[in-house]
């Protein structure tokens, strides 16, 4: 295989996670340049592959997001010849990714223990909704409802309503993110130490270690947060605000910017205001202070605000669509959507990879269509032949 200068050339990785999380986990690595092999159910595959619509061909939106860069193969590992060409591939690989139960696990020979029985350099990154250890351990783990026991939904949404969730998944790919982490700080150290690693990965957990300063607040305070809807919890103003005509963030980050933001505004009397000085006495006199902000910002429209706060230097946002962000300069100038090409040669649109590495550029491969490289796979890596292969098929074992 020729070098493609990617950091994780030469790292071979097999995915046999399902949905998102450990998906998004083995795309990240994949985006790096290790090879990543996805073992999905004969006939079926990831459940993601049917999470339509929206459509392109036979591939969900939902697998399209989170497959790129990888090879696909079906196995059965449901039976024992299933799971002895899985061994096989154990043998060769540096990474496994899977997200079964522990107690499926342990009876098709998957657990780290036997893992490392057959592969001792193997890294092992095993993640599930509340991790192989708790009261909790054998519950199914789904983002939604994580969401909510994790404390992420009770700060979540309006003041005065009901939680709410993020938009998308967040403590899947948060999980996914934690997971990609982990296991290359497991593939350095294999350098050194020369043995295999298990990473026990739970979405609870990295859903948790995510809400950073707002889980932190009640660590040190003991009281619990309240909703803030679309404002901060340690910062004001930093929220949304409606204009005269749509929405605009602002994000007043310290005492000179709000100086700035009075000054800009006309409302130097606000900036004089001794209730306002600081932001711990804003954050105090929150109730006092944000209907005047809000006052404010509707005397001016959208577009009239941005120039003036950009040369004021106070931070700001408008609410953009995703249509409004893929037409903008920046979007293209980031490679915020990227082309990739079928195995028919056709055009497929993704999301952009975050990685902006020196060198060769990143070129994605699109994500496969089920079971496209299990010949491939099992002839190359395992040395199996096209009867041994043609057999495995006709059994459904492939």
């Amino acid at each position: 295989m020729a070098d493609s200068g990617l950091p994780l050339h030469g790292v071979r990785v097999l995915d046999a996670s399902r949905v998102l999380a450990g998906p998004f986990c083995g795309q990240v690595l994949g985006d790096l340049g290790a090879e990543v092999i996805k073992v999905e159910r004969p006939g079926q595959g990831d459940e993601t592959r049917a999470w339509g619509p929206p459509w392109l061909g036979p591939l969900s939106a939902y697998f399209l997001s989170c497959n790129r860069n990888k090879k696909a193969i079906t196995l059965d590992l449901a039976r024992p010849e299933g799971v002895e060409v899985f061994h096989g591939l154990v043998r060769r690989s540096d990474i496994l990714l899977e997200n079964f139960r522990a107690d499926s696990a342990a009876k098709l020979g998957l657990d780290p223990a036997q893992l490392h029985a057959l592969n001792p350099r193997l890294i092992v990154c095993s993640i599930s909704g509340f991790g192989r250890t708790g009261p909790l351990r054998e519950r199914p783990g789904y983002d939604f409802a994580i969401q909510a026991l994790s404390g992420l939904m009770s700060i979540t949404g309006p003041v005065d309503g009901p939680p709410c969730k993020v938009g998308v998944a967040v403590t899947d790919v948060l999980t996914g993110l934690f997971a990609a982490v982990g296991v290359l700080a497991c593939l350095h150290a294999r350098q050194h130490s020369g043995h295999g690693y298990a990473l026990d990965l739970a979405l609870l957990d990295c859903a948790v270690a995510a809400q950073v300063n707002v889980v932190q607040a009640y660590l040190t305070s003991g009281s619990v947060p309240a909703r803030q809807g679309n404002a901060h919890l340690q910062i004001v103003p930093y929220q949304l605000f409606a204009t005269a005509d749509s929405w605009l963030v602002l994000a007043v980050g310290n005492d000179g910017q709000w100086q700035h933001f009075c000054e800009t505004a006309g409302r130097p009397d606000l900036s004089a205001d001794a209730r306002f000085a600081t932001n711990p006495l804003r954050v105090r006199n929150r109730a006092v202070l944000v209907p005047l902000v809000e006052e404010v910002m509707r005397t001016r429209a959208t577009a009239e605000w941005e120039p003036v706060l950009e040369s004021a230097g106070v931070p700001h946002a408008p609410v953009w669509t995703y249509a409004d962000l893929l037409a903008h300069p920046q979007a293209a100038a980031r490679g915020l959507r990227m082309t990739a090409r079928d195995p028919d040669g056709n055009p497929v649109e993704l999301v952009g990879s975050p990685f902006h590495l020196s060198g060769p550029p990143l070129v994605p491969a699109a994500p496969p269509r089920l079971s496209q490289h299990t010949d491939e796979v099992l002839r190359d890596l395992l040395g199996l032949d096209a009867v041994h292969v043609e057999a495995l098929r006709r059994q459904g074992i492939i």
